[in-house]
């Protein structure tokens, strides 16, 4: 079988040999090499000539694997500046402590995880006592990605150093009575602790990119120098299975990211066994990461496996290491000596003859404990080596044992994950490997106690020392007493009130619009920051390009081909849109970066993200739940949106659902406008509530979500009904009645109430008159803004009247009286509309669309689902006939008359 990673011959053929005699010389040499000392020998050769090659800059494809051993020998590891033996006391309280939190948690059946912190203790504590910045140092401090199943030891630190107390802890994953701890890290619930929600995998590598890309960002713009932040992230070998894990790195070393470290904890376990059984999860993701361009140390093996690799003279060591694979090295984590002896060592003469000279302990010391993530030494070296490199973000590949110091019956257990307590012999046996100052008669009624040395103790005073000399408390999120963004000026927003006259303007086209004039504000337009993926064409955004620049560290170094044009492509180090390519996954990361700056940098910053509707809550739904729990602020914009709007495009490109996807998330205020000045009112509100002066009661830490059309309407002006700027923000008021829109109806005809939201207004607006003019039936045509905001408010006066306060609900006041009963209708799934239905006093009816898309024309797909004009006119008559209202046999008319 050929293989498939060799250079074939007629690649070689393309390659001019300039010395033929030579380059047979060299395959002479190798030749010669593999005969008389076998092909081992000259692997090393070739694998330590492509090396040197690679350190003198000699343009070859890259060495994607190295050796399975530590890239920093012991030889080169420089010495820990901080005392160890001190260092090792703190860590031992803190796997105690974290320990006992889930243990004791375990009696209410509130769970917890034990293993993940154990094996990263040491990654943790080498990092807040030598490397993590805090908040008060200059500039922001670091951004520290926690693993999320590691939290119990995070939370055991800040008990140590006082920030919590032992009520914390006992009401660990018990957060309703107010003084609880939650499971993993999130801003929403302990927001003085947590920055970054990061317990959803794949996500927290994801951000952490784009964290460190928009450090930059703010830098190269002169919002704010944080040129010193570095951004840590913490995760799990098994974690990187997702594909959101992996899918920005090729950025991070395009960008040249050195501001950013992973620290990829490889216990070689995911939650159900091995993340690699019959192969090696180092090894594939160090090829990973150095393929696409990052710097990668390795920390595998700990010092006790020094003196086996001197006796390695043949260098059979190396290669059965990378020979075995994970699961393997995971039994021999539980097995004895003499297993280990025949199973590792027998596979090879050389390796017999060098476990002869060790003992069975030297054997169980190097294969149960010594490996590279539980030595602070090594993983000092390691951190040292990954903030000092230059040019690219670096990965450490940190090898541990999950469950380490826990006992025989946690450490590589494939089921240790789910193992939430020790008994209390196992924690006597814990004690007592890590030396602790803990008394038997200390466990009352079989419960573990917490360990303290003491406020005043060695150990504490040691751990404030070292957090006060790297800028406080670590980690830690600030709530920043930023003064109000003033409001853009009025001119911006009033000039949408006007109409757009016998123009048609989409209101994609009306949004882009208003941003172009908001982001020329003298006080506040630098502070937007437009996110695109790769369609702002599409949307009408290019005239921004030379305006406010594309976001580029690396500036132009090209002319652009388009450079003679007004609209001309321009990349620059200050460019202000971030255009991601085609990744809705990184623009959302991008987008929760920049709207958690006023909290992580002290920077007020005003996303926007505008992307094809059905591409946005359907694919990146989970990225918007991450940004509700960062406290992230901004304007989400579902352009192209709905689901017949789209012509050609087909039922992939058909958004009927995006504002159900919304309605879940609590964060998230999702506005469905249908005219430009409801845009204007819509996004002026916006701006007041997350960046000027909240009204008493209102949560600032929100993002809006406006869908926008790409049908080129008729803008109207905006009508002057009282209080309509507060029945657009709350979700409904009327546009008009029939006698407003001129139709002069009958003093007796029938009435009917017909609310619609986004493009369908126009479809509504057009039965209006066909009820008048056809049937004689009356209608008064609402706008509802916000189906979604009209059934919080309603949920909330339900709330409060279980308390005891009368409170109607927004919907029931603004349709009080409105006579006859309620049609509604949506360009999405009639779930949309419906969500008002159980507090509308009026009979109530919806028609939406519901089902898959399909390619054709607007008028076609409309009639199709059954939302167009006429249809509506027959919804309207078949709920007035039923009433008695009209005859029953008009249905039927109605149906023949217009073709259904």
């Amino acid at each position: 079988m050929t293989d498939p990673h060799a250079i074939q011959p007629s690649a070689l053929d393309q390659l001019p040999d300039r010395d033929p005699e030579e380059t047979a010389e060299w395959q002479a040499s190798l030749d010669a090499v593999a005969q008389a000392a076998g092909p081992h020998r000259a692997a090393y050769l070739m694998r330590r000539t492509l090396e040197r090659a690679e350190g003198n800059g000699i343009a070859l494809p890259k060495l994607l694997e190295t050796d399975y051993v530590n890239t920093i020998p012991t030889a080169a590891e420089p010495a820990t500046p901080g005392d160890e033996a001190m260092e090792a006391r703190i860590t031992a309280w803190n796997r105690w402590n974290a320990a006992a939190m889930v243990t004791r948690g375990a009696k209410h059946g509130v769970g917890g995880h034990i293993a993940t912190f154990a094996s990263a203790a040491w990654l943790y504590e080498t990092g807040f006592n030598h490397f993590f910045r805090g908040k008060e140092a200059d500039g922001s401090g670091d951004q520290l990605y926690i693993q999320g199943h590691a939290s119990p030891g995070i939370y055991a630190r800040a008990f140590l150093d006082g920030r919590l107390n032992e009520g914390h802890l006992d009401n660990f994953r018990q957060e309703a009575g107010g003084n609880g701890l939650p499971s993993y890290p999130h801003p929403r619930r302990l927001p003085w602790l947590w920055e970054f929600p990061t317990v959803s995998m794949g996500l927290g590598p994801l951000s952490a990119i784009y964290q460190a890309r928009f450090n930059r960002y703010l830098t190269n713009r002169a919002i704010k120098d944080v040129s010193g932040s570095h951004v840590w992230a913490f995760l799990g070998d098994g974690e990187m299975d997702e594909p959101e894990s992996t899918a920005a790195l090729a950025l991070a070393a395009r960008e040249e990211l050195d501001n950013l470290t992973f620290v990829i904890n490889c216990n070689l376990q995911r939650l159900d066994g091995p993340v690699r059984a019959n192969f090696k999860i180092v090894q594939e993701l160090e090829a990973q990461f150095r393929g696409a361009g990052w710097n990668v140390i390795k920390t595998l093996w700990g010092t006790a496996w020094d003196e086996l690799f001197r006796l390695d003279t043949t260098g059979a060591l190396v290669r059965r290491l990378r020979q075995v694979p994970d699961a393997q090295v995971q039994t021999y984590q539980t097995r004895d000596a003499a297993y280990i002896r025949q199973d590792f060592f027998g596979a090879d003469p050389a390796l017999v003859e060098m476990a002869k000279l060790l003992s069975d302990d030297k054997i169980l010391e190097c294969f149960h404990l010594s490996r590279g993530g539980h030595e602070a030494r090594k993983v000092y070296a390691a951190y040292k080596a990954a903030v000092e490199h230059k040019g690219a973000p670096t990965v450490i590949l940190a090898q541990t044992v999950k469950g380490h110091t826990l006992g025989e019956g946690f450490a590589s257990k494939n089921a240790n994950h789910q193992m939430k307590k020790l008994s209390v012999d196992e924690f006597k046996a814990m004690r007592d490997l890590l030396e602790l100052p803990i008394k038997d008669g200390e466990f009352v009624d079989g419960v573990v106690p917490y360990g303290h040395p003491g406020a005043d103790s060695p150990e504490v005073r040691y751990l404030q020392e070292r957090r006060a000399a790297l800028g406080g408390p670590a980690p830690a999120r600030r709530t920043h007493a930023l003064a109000p963004l003033p409001a853009p000026a009025e001119k911006a927003f009033a000039s949408f009130d006007k109409g757009s006259g016998t123009q048609n303007v989409a209101t994609t086209m009306a949004f882009v619009r208003l941003v172009k004039d908001l982001v020329r504000d003298k006080e506040t337009g630098k502070r937007w920051v437009p996110i695109v993926p790769d369609e702002a064409r599409t949307f009408g955004m290019e005239s921004l390009f030379p305006s406010l620049g594309i976001y580029s560290p690396k500036g132009q170094t090209y002319e652009p081909v388009d450079r003679d044009q007004l609209m001309y492509y321009k990349e620059a180090t200050n460019g202000q849109i971030l255009n991601e390519g085609i990744t809705e996954a990184g623009s959302m990361a991008d987008f929760i970066a920049a709207s958690t700056a006023y909290s992580t940098h002290g920077e007020a910053m005003i996303p926007f993200y505008i992307f094809y509707s059905m591409f946005g809550w359907q694919r990146t739904a989970d990225q918007m739940w991450q940004l509700g729990d960062q406290l992230g602020r901004g304007f989400l914009v579902g352009a192209t949106a709905g689901r017949t709007t789209l012509t050609g495009e087909g039922l992939q490109h058909a958004d009927g659902h995006s504002p159900v996807i919304a309605a879940t998330n609590p964060a998230a205020l999702t506005y469905d406008p249908a005219f430009a000045y409801e845009i204007g009112v819509i996004v002026k509100d916006g701006l007041r509530r997350m960046y000027g002066e909240a009204a008493p009661g209102e949560d600032p830490n929100v993002f809006y979500y406006l869908t926008v059309y790409n049908e080129p309407m008729p803008q109207p002006a905006k009508p002057a009904v009282p209080g309509i700027d507060e029945g657009i923000v709350k979700g409904l008021y009327r546009f008009n009645t029939a006698e407003s829109a001129g139709l002069a109806p009958a003093a007796d005809a029938p009435r009917i109430q017909l609310l619609g939201s986004g493009t369908a207004i126009h479809w509504t607006l057009k039965a209006q008159q066909l009820l008048a003019e056809d049937w004689g039936v009356a209608a008064d045509v609402w706008s509802a803004t916000s189906w979604t905001e009209l059934r919080r408010d309603a949920l909330e006066a339900d709330a409060a009247l279980l308390r005891g306060e009368e409170r109607l609900p927004y919907v029931r006041q603004a349709l009080q009286g409105a006579e006859g009963p309620v049609l509604a209708v949506s360009d999405y799934m009639r779930q949309v509309p419906d969500q008002i239905a159980q507090w509308v006093e009026q009979d109530y009816s919806s028609l939406g669309a519901d089902g898959f898309g399909l390619s054709d024309t607007r008028d076609a797909a409309r009639r199709h689902f059954g939302v167009d004009a006429e249809s509506i006119v027959v919804a309207a008559l078949a709920q007035l006939a039923r009433r008695g209202e009209v005859k029953a046999t008009a249905v039927k008319e109605a149906r023949e008359r217009y073709g259904l």
